[in-house]
């Protein structure tokens, strides 16, 4: 049977509630939906941020003064409590996962590009998940991918991707603030539609996350660009992954 592929980006804001702390059931409701899809005959490349504020839900505060040394901390700390919660969630759903850690570096063309696609390929031929996410621990800061809305986007054209769905705490992308009661929700956006004017920017705490919608915006267009549909959705809604692999009228669609 032929293994349809898709990329699903998972970020902090997803993952964690008001006071920054990782909820389970939101991460079993996205491990279920996966399993539930590989069952149909598509397997799912999860790119997962949280590993700071994993890793910070542990330390709380740490020594370093400088701010790269305290995201390498955190995020050393985080990533294999992580990867515990998937690999526990994942086993109750019988299916394997495996983490695959990379610098932006990985993707250059030549030799690193080339072993970082026999990886992808040996995992997703064994039908294990491959959770992404950077290498924080020894990714330098001035070649650190701008945030895990890149990685994403790198991995789906790496995989061939049939969709990339980029997973934030808001239903898509609106026409203005999602809370005002005039912001209507853009289901469709094609890549060369300017919609940049719609979006305005939050500030974001220590091991937050990096991306924004500005920064999902700009990836969204540039995968679709590469004949990759991106989706910006909800990642709290219950069905919201195989909804949109269903068709329906979920989040914002970015096509060519």
């Amino acid at each position: 049977m032929h293994q349809r592929r898709i990329v699903v980006k998972v970020g902090t804001n997803v993952m964690t509630n008001l006071n920054n702390r990782i909820v389970g059931p939101i991460l079993k409701n996205l491990v279920r939906q996966i399993a539930y899809l590989y069952e149909r005959g598509i397997i799912t490349i999860l790119v997962s941020s949280g590993s700071a504020i994993a890793g910070k839900e542990v330390l709380g505060s740490c020594l370093a003064t400088d701010a790269t040394t305290r995201r390498q901390i955190y995020s050393s700390v985080g990533q294999p409590r992580l990867m515990r919660h998937y690999y526990t969630m994942f086993h109750d759903f019988g299916m394997r996962c495996a983490q695959v850690l990379a610098t932006k570096r990985d993707f250059a063309p030549g030799q690193y590009r080339e072993n970082m696609i026999n990886c992808y390929e040996g995992l997703l031929n064994e039908g294990i998940v491959p959770i992404a996410n950077e290498d924080d621990a020894v990714s330098l800061s001035n070649s650190m991918f701008t945030d895990n809305d890149e990685l994403a986007s790198l991995v789906a054209e790496l995989v061939k991707a049939e969709k990339l769905i980029m997973l934030t705490d808001t239903d898509g992308l609106y026409t203005g603030h999602p809370d005002d009661e005039d912001s209507d929700l853009l289901h469709e956006v094609n890549v060369n539609e300017s919609v940049e004017k719609y979006v305005q920017e939050s500030t974001k705490g220590e091991g937050e996350g990096r991306g924004g919608m500005k920064s999902k915006l700009k990836i969204a267009k540039f995968t679709a660009n590469k004949n990759i549909p991106t989706y910006i959705a909800n990642g709290k809604e219950e069905n919201v992954i195989i909804d949109i692999m269903n068709r329906k009228k979920v989040g914002t669609e970015f096509k060519k």
